[in-house]
């Protein structure tokens, strides 16, 4: 397991799945040109090295990362840490990148347990970025940059809306869904659960899970054209990390074509999105297990629940254990991103604001596709800034120590500057209104 070249730095990287294979790519070809190699661990060696395509500047090691004795023996080797593992196995890696004296980054929302490690991250003057990924990620630096510009040039902001979402191209789009999985589709199955808040007008808006796909408003896209929208978690926890305090509106969503929502409204509705344990449900056929939507069915969303199997004669898998899991056996089943696919990241910032006494307007967006249905917009997107970040700190140019977030010019400037050639660039338009 050592590596055995001990003059390269070595990125640690956590996990090899859907969102890892740009990662992957970018990190390979830095390699060679920044004296570093490549360290992966993951449960499925075997998809390391189709990843790595046997690359000998990357090592693949098989690893449960459950495994402290192993886990904690990769991290005491390591020059830094990258963990694309799920959310909740973050905390294991980054107690030991702590203990280790190591700097860590990840793509997921920081929560509370990363946070907790905060006092000795700054004592050990370690660095660790999370929400490094897309959304959270590109979004936060993009914003920032677009605020900053702003404000440094005397504006003061009135409105900030931030649209996300990872679709699929037009052209392989072929299902009523007009969706296919580019990420981990257990997190598809889960988006939504923790309810939203944001302002508008200076109103704080609260919705429940169950309400929110019920009136999905819609935003006309730069290229693309009207997609549909839902608000994405807690909006007001990042007026202060964007020093928006004042703002009116602030509003973070999720993009969607109008025809999932409706869809999606009655999936939830019924509660088809259940996790809890239900020994039993192997024993059901999918149009019995899925009893509870009946009520919810209209003419609009019929045919794409038709096409998920909701309504099949064909029994449950047997491992099933939860609803949760059924539907997204089905989702993978009926969604997947099929060879030739290509899947596309959207992204809009409306921000309103007033210079000199006038009330202006910007709108600022991103179209990304992917190459394939293994090099998706999704993986490049969430993975580039990962690893982008990773190099920078490794050969200097990123100082910062602490737990931050890529608010920060120090992190936003350089690593928005190396995506733009990637061909990851915003497109701005601005208006007087």
């Amino acid at each position: 397991m050592p590596v055995k070249n001990y003059l390269l730095k070595k990125i640690l990287l956590f996990g090899a799945g859907k969102s890892a294979t740009v990662l992957i790519d970018y990190l390979l070809r830095q390699a060679p040109l920044n004296d570093f190699c490549l360290v992966i661990a993951d449960a499925d060696e075997a998809l390391i090295l189709s990843k790595t395509n046997y690359s000998p500047l990357a090592i693949a090691v098989k690893l449960d990362i459950t495994d402290t004795v192993k886990r904690t023996e990769l991290i005491s080797q390591a020059s830094i840490v990258i963990s694309m593992m799920p959310p909740a196995l973050h905390f294991l890696i980054a107690q030991d990148c702590v203990n280790h004296g190591k700097n860590l980054l990840t793509a997921s929302y920081l929560d509370n347990a990363i946070k907790s490690l905060e006092p000795e991250i700054n004592s050990k003057q370690l660095l660790f970025i999370g929400e490094m990924g897309l959304d959270p990620g590109i979004d936060h630096m993009s914003a920032m940059q677009l605020i900053d510009t702003i404000t440094s040039e005397g504006g003061t902001i009135t409105s900030f809306i931030s649209h996300c979402g990872g679709l699929v191209a037009p052209e392989s789009d072929d299902n009523p869904w007009h969706y296919k999985i580019s990420w981990n589709p257990r997190n598809i199955v889960m988006a939504g659960k923790a309810g939203a808040e944001y302002q508008i007008e200076n109103k704080v808006v609260k919705m429940e899970y169950a309400s929110l796909f019920e009136q999905c408003d819609e935003v006309a896209i730069p290229g693309v054209g009207k997609l549909a929208f839902y608000p994405n978690r807690d909006s007001l926890s990042y007026m202060p990390l964007y020093n928006l305090q004042e703002v009116a509106t602030f509003l973070r969503t999720t993009l969607r074509h109008p025809s999932f929502c409706k869809g999606w409204q009655a999936i939830v509705g019924a509660g088809l999105t259940d996790e809890s344990i239900s020994p039993a449900i192997h024993q059901l056929t999918f149009k019995e297990w899925s009893v509870p939507v009946l009520p919810f069915v209209t003419k609009e969303n019929h045919h794409l629940l038709k096409f998920l199997g909701l309504f099949d004669d064909t029994p449950v898998p047997e491992w099933a254990n939860s609803s949760a899991v059924v539907l997204q056996y089905l989702m993978e089943d009926k969604l997947a991103m099929q060879p030739g696919d290509k899947d596309m990241i959207v992204m809009l910032h409306q921000v309103g604001y007033t210079k000199n006494g006038v009330a202006q307007s910007v709108e600022s967006s991103l179209v990304v596709k992917g190459k394939n249905h293994i090099r998706t917009a999704m993986a490049a997107t969430v993975g580039l800034p990962l690893g982008i970040a990773a190099k920078l700190i490794l050969n200097g140019s990123i100082q910062l120590t602490g737990l931050h977030l890529p608010v920060k010019k120090e992190i936003y400037v350089p690593v928005l500057k190396e995506l733009a050639e990637e061909e990851i660039v915003f497109k701005e338009v601005h208006s007087i209104t």
